[in-house]
């Protein structure tokens, strides 16, 4: 059973093509009952002529004034009246229920009369209905009341098997029904045609902001209908808003780390020259101050850079350039670099792309003996894409209970190797912030495994 979320969530061309074949639909059945309806009465009241023709003939030789002419009452002209069981009837009886003269096709049955429930035609002597033989066929009778005065009241009934007009009936019925169908798929496949054409600047719109999104553009272009056309023109609007937001982000987090820096620097220079037994103290908190600044101004732009519409980096080079720079710095390390054949790109900044999987190999050549294994996969989450990178070490790897407190801001698990305890804890929080997410695992080549995902294009 179709709920009333999935309609609301089902596509505008969907909606529409649904509502108007629907529609279409009952417009039709309604049409063709209708006109069902209409052809019936008109077959019935043509057939009805044909029978009044005979019942006037008959109220005429029966009104004659000669017996001679009352005599040749029933002399129609019609041969079906003739034979038994033809279907063609005609009665005279008498107002108390006597017969008085039948056609010789009712060989001895009674012809029923249609009884005081049906009523007289408007401004007519007769009326008309169905009735059933006693053999269950089913006749269309018309009878008139005729009073002859001193020789007495006359009812005057002709019949007729009512096949003749259910056979019409049904013809009709069938070809309006091919004629309807064949209508319908017309309907049907025009609306379709009118729900694609008329949508197009829409789906124009979208593959234009999928572009932006993807890199391809940084505007809206085209021609759009008039009340599309402020739909794009406000998009663009938004675009160049976020993008001046972004670009005022920047600056600010520049001059930011400019402005503390120096005063950083000009602290440093001042305690190394006065020396003293605090020295070493107040150095180790001005270093601890420029980790904390260095992390909080990450955090700022990679939260600013996050949002960037149309950021987009190639994987590959960026993987293979890294792994480059970093098997110069571990040269007694073996760097492998496996890549797939498709072609896989990460939505955002390629700077945090690059210190993401930087500190990952980094910090694997650090603790690996002889080496380093990085790969990169796609993979398909729901309608969306997602860029895997995997980083594997033969190191020492890194127990379960050691792996919540690896990206802990601050946290080094060696003392013994260089660092300030912040790579795993920035890489952390930017593929949050890109809606991704880092783990750890043990690696096949027995040290650690880094398993980051990112959103993809």
């Amino acid at each position: 059973m179709i709920s009333r979320r999935s309609l609301r969530e089902a596509p505008i061309a969907t909606r529409l093509f649904a509502s108007a074949a629907i529609l279409s639909a009952v417009i039709l059945c309604v049409a063709g009952v209708l006109l069902s309806a209409i052809y019936r009465r008109t077959t019935e009241s043509a057939f009805d002529e044909r029978l009044n023709v005979y019942l006037k003939e008959l109220v005429g030789d029966l009104s004659a004034p000669t017996e001679q002419e009352r005599n040749e009452l029933g002399n129609l002209g019609e041969p079906r009246f003739n034979l038994q069981g033809s279907g063609w009837y005609w009665e005279v009886s008498r107002a108390d229920g006597g017969v008085f003269k039948a056609s010789r096709s009712l060989f001895g049955q009674t012809l029923p009369k249609l009884g005081e429930s049906v009523p007289f035609e408007r401004f007519q002597p007769w009326r008309r209905g169905y009735v059933a033989l006693s053999d269950d066929r089913r006749l269309r009778v018309i009878e008139r009341p005729i009073d002859l005065g001193e020789d007495g009241q006359f009812v005057v009934s002709v019949a007729a098997e009512s096949s003749e007009i259910e056979n019409d009936i049904r013809e009709f019925q069938l070809a309006l029904g091919l004629t309807f169908l064949v209508l319908g798929a017309a309907l049907v496949g025009s609306t379709w045609i009118q729900v694609n054409y008329g949508l197009q600047p829409l789906a124009h719109l979208r593959r234009a902001v999928a572009r932006i999104r993807e890199g391809e553009s940084e505007r809206i272009e085209g021609d759009y209908p008039r009340d599309v056309a402020p739909l794009a023109s406000e998009l663009n609007l938004l675009i160049d808003a976020n993008r001046e937001i972004l670009d005022r982000a920047r600056t600010q987090v520049g001059n930011l780390a400019h402005a503390l820096k120096t005063p950083l620097s000009v602290m440093t220079n001042e305690v190394d020259a006065s020396g003293g037994p605090t020295a070493g103290k107040l150095n180790e908190q001005v270093a601890l101050m420029r980790h904390q600044i260095d992390y909080y101004l990450n955090r700022a732009r990679a939260a600013a850079l996050a949002g960037a519409l149309g950021a987009v980096t190639e994987a590959a080079p960026t993987l293979e350039a890294l792994t480059r720079a970093f098997s110069k710095i571990y040269r007694e390390r073996d760097f492998d670099l496996d890549l797939p054949p498709e072609h896989l790109r990460f939505r955002g900044e390629k700077q945090d792309f690059e210190e993401m999987v930087g500190n990952l190999i980094d910090n694997a050549g650090k603790y690996s003996r002889l080496q380093v294994r990085v790969a990169v996969v796609g993979e398909e989450a729901g309608d969306r894409k997602r860029l895997v990178v995997v980083v594997d070490d033969d190191g020492p790897g890194l127990p379960p209970d050691k792996r919540a407190a690896a990206w802990r801001r601050g946290q080094r698990l060696d003392e013994t190797k260089p660092g300030s305890g912040l790579g795993l804890s920035i890489v952390s929080d930017l593929a949050g912030m890109y809606g991704g997410a880092l783990e750890f695992d043990v690696a096949p080549l027995g040290g650690l495994r880094a398993k980051l995902s990112l959103p993809a294009v």
